[in-house]
């Protein structure tokens, strides 16, 4: 996230770390390499992330698609400024459901959900 700065993800390294450890984490692998994976906590999606060269190719559907399979709903936190990512949830079917503001960064964010 350009917004953001790298130091908050520097400094977060291991609790990131440490969450993916305790998440259900799913993959995506073209050639035996990760281009793509989703993390998990419940029905909360930590996060979705595709290569930067994979991006555009349907990767992240097929992942969503995958955990919809798996679950009755889905939630996450989307910042407002990551337009693309709003649209992509809005177009697979989350709504937001609320407006906040993340006080480690600063940034506000919506609350999606998906059932």
């Amino acid at each position: 996230h350009y917004f953001i700065s790298n130091q908050y993800w520097k400094s977060n390294y291991e609790l990131v770390k440490e969450m993916m450890s305790q998440s259900e984490v799913y993959v995506f692998e073209v050639d035996k390499m990760i281009q793509g994976f989703v993390g998990l906590n419940a029905e909360y999606i930590e996060g979705i992330f595709v290569s930067d060269e994979m991006q555009s190719c349907g990767i992240g559907k097929l992942l969503l698609d995958y955990i919809k399979n798996k679950k009755v709903s889905l939630r996450l936190n989307v910042y407002q400024k990551n337009a693309r990512a709003i649209s992509f949830y809005q177009r697979e079917g989350f709504i937001i459901q609320c407006e906040d503001l993340d006080e480690d960064t600063g940034e506000k964010e919506y609350t999606m959900l998906w059932k």
